[in-house]
């Protein structure tokens, strides 16, 4: 009779959590980056503007003589 061996699969846990350690890094980066961008930007939009007038004060007479230069 034949024996058959089976040899144990290949321990592939070289990463020992690394690709998590720069999941959360790329996570946090990217909340601050919207609380400090997106949520100022968000909260503008949505917020109704003042009317604001603009005043232009335009004189009575506008002096166009204008001398030729020499």
């Amino acid at each position: 009779m034949a024996t058959v061996v089976n040899n144990p699969p290949a321990d592939r846990s070289d990463g020992n959590g690394m690709g998590f350690l720069l999941g959360m890094i790329v996570l946090v980066v990217v909340l601050a980056l919207f609380f400090f961008y997106g949520l100022p930007m968000l909260r503008q939009t949505s917020a109704p503007s003042a009317p604001s007038e603009v005043q232009v004060e335009v004189p009575d007479q506008i002096n166009i003589d204008v001398e030729p230069a020499e």
